[in-house]
């Protein structure tokens, strides 16, 4: 394959439809899901997808039910977990290394990007086990900044750690995707520590329309900075 091209094989995509499929009908036999927004997704068109992220079921929840693939990228800890390692590697999710600068990383997804798919992504970095949302990591504004694409702020609500629980229990917990608008970045201008504060600038403003589609509770540091959908 190119360096400059990326392109999920056949036996790829039949794998996340089986995987997709499934998670779909785990949700709904074990809860309520409702969805919101689905006419702000620009069918067709790259973009990238940044949501809240509060535990382990976000990812499967929205690639499940989102109605375009997504690629997505998950921290390498998780493919060292028995079981859900191996759903991992059988959706073709890409390993991350949280809290490391990863040349290769950056450089595999902007391949995606640009080869014309489309990526999820968690600015916070990692999982909050709390529905309060926490300060964004300026990687995501970096990606967007390079592939010259927009975001699609996605808010996650009921997603919390005892979700399965819930489930098990019959008690058919409630889980949303709100979607919101796709938003184009300000250009990042400047260099060294001025760039930096740039896209940390971005990534905060991404999390600020994430917060302005979710309940008070879940706003966290974002409480007094969201964006509201007109």
């Amino acid at each position: 394959m190119n360096k400059q091209e990326y392109h999920p094989s056949v036996l790829l995509k039949l794998q996340r439809r089986v995987l997709n499929t499934a998670a779909r009908l785990i949700f709904l036999l074990g809860g309520r899901v409702k969805i919101s927004g689905l006419e702000n997704i620009p069918r067709g068109q790259v973009y990238v997808v940044a949501a809240n992220h509060i535990s382990i079921f976000d990812p499967p929840l929205i690639l499940s039910f989102w109605p375009e693939s997504l690629e997505a990228i998950g921290a390498t800890d998780m493919f060292r977990r028995p079981g859900f390692g191996q759903l991992l590697k059988m959706f073709g999710a890409v390993p991350v290394h949280r809290g490391e600068y990863d040349r290769e990383l950056l450089e595999t997804i902007l391949t995606m990007l640009r080869s014309g798919y489309r990526l999820l992504i968690a600015p916070e970095g990692g999982r909050s086990h709390t529905v309060a949302m926490r300060r964004a990591k300026p990687g995501i504004a970096y990606i967007l900044d390079e592939a010259n694409a927009p975001v699609i702020p996605v808010g996650i609500v009921g997603t919390t750690d005892d979700l399965l629980k819930k489930g098990l229990r019959f008690q058919r917990p409630e889980v949303e995707i709100r979607i919101g608008k796709p938003i184009r970045l300000p250009l990042l201008e400047g260099r060294g520590e001025e760039r930096r504060e740039a896209r940390q600038r971005n990534a905060d403003l991404i999390m600020s329309h994430i917060a302005g589609l979710l309940p008070s509770e879940y706003r966290g540091v974002y409480a007094d900075s969201a964006i509201f959908p007109v």
